[in-house]
């Protein structure tokens, strides 16, 4: 308990399993609490325990079913807000619909601004969240948000790999600065992909920008979907002379052809973190799941004793 405020953690169904992680870092009980839904659908949540006054955290991504769960989660935050919680922060480790940041044609919706709106009318006094798509979409919320970074975490793993002759590729121009701050702390260069995308979930490559000859590739992004743009991305890789090539993200998201792509690909490893859960027929032995527990559990502690969170940003 800090300034008169107990820590409780909740979860949602999204991903109970970090939940447990992080409960099992803090050395905190799970809240108690039950999702039902009704035969229509509807969903229906009770919080099992009383919660006046409590500095409250819900973990909840908003990974598939999207929909569900983004639903069920306001629905959380209005039962924890209407059970006189202390205040309510909502950790979504993947923040869905975050792909629709800006308009890009006339009459396009922006479903991230869409998403922070309701999030902070159901009630929800803070957002912590991992790796945005966007960073911009920090600012189309008027409450407090933490955005906390995955690259660190993987940074850390191909560092004890120990790739001599490496180098970083952003699969495309807009992933330029994730890729160069992963490139600094791995210590080697920077190399881009040039594609577009002439329509959702699809990407055609136009151009690679640097020199990837001989050198083993780690393929660098926020999310993999369908995995079109990593698995199309290694391909051109090779026939310009890298030597192997590796890809990793924060959110594995891999729907729809993702898992055959994969197994199909020339990619030797893909490494992922548990942001959004990694579904049994999913698992593969390409697949490496580092997990952000311990990143996410240090965020609750400095946010509940009212510390600095900047040094996990780092």
């Amino acid at each position: 308990m800090r300034n008169g405020r107990e820590l409780k953690i909740f979860a949602g169904s999204a991903n109970l399993s970090l939940a447990k992680e992080v409960t099992g870092y803090l050395d905190v009980p799970l809240g108690l609490s039950e999702v039902k839904q009704f035969s229509d659908g509807e969903f229906s949540v009770y919080i099992g325990e009383s919660v006046r006054g409590s500095d409250v955290f819900i973990v909840q991504p908003l990974c598939h079913p999207v929909n569900d769960h983004l639903m069920e989660l306001l629905i959380y935050i209005d039962a924890l807000k209407r059970a006189s919680a202390g205040r309510i922060n909502a950790v979504i480790p993947y923040y869905g619909y975050a792909r629709q940041d800006r308009k890009m044609r006339a009459r396009d919706p922006i479903t991230a601004k869409l998403v922070a709106d309701l999030l902070t009318t159901a009630g929800a006094d803070r957002i912590i969240v991992m790796d945005l798509h966007a960073g911009q979409i920090q600012g189309f919320f008027n409450i407090p948000m933490d955005h906390l970074l995955g690259i660190p975490i993987l940074a850390k793993y191909y560092l004890e790999k120990k790739i001599s002759n490496g180098v970083v590729v952003s699969p495309d121009l807009g992933g330029v600065t994730r890729a160069r701050e992963l490139g600094d702390r791995l210590q080697m260069p920077l190399a881009i992909i040039d594609k577009r995308r002439p329509e959702p979930n699809v990407a055609e490559i136009m151009n690679v920008i640097g020199d990837v000859r001989g050198k083993e590739a780690i393929l660098v992004d926020d999310l993999i979907d369908t995995a079109g743009t990593i698995t199309l991305g290694a391909v051109e890789l090779l026939a310009r002379g890298a030597k192997a090539v590796y890809a990793c993200c924060t959110h594995a998201v891999l729907s729809g052809p993702a898992k055959q792509r994969i197994l199909d690909s020339p990619l030797k490893e893909v490494v992922v973190t548990n942001t959004i859960p990694l579904n049994g027929d999913l698992k593969l032995d390409k697949i490496t799941v580092l997990s952000v527990a311990d990143l996410l559990g240090e965020a609750i502690k400095s946010i509940h004793e009212e510390l600095s969170v900047s040094k996990l940003f780092n």
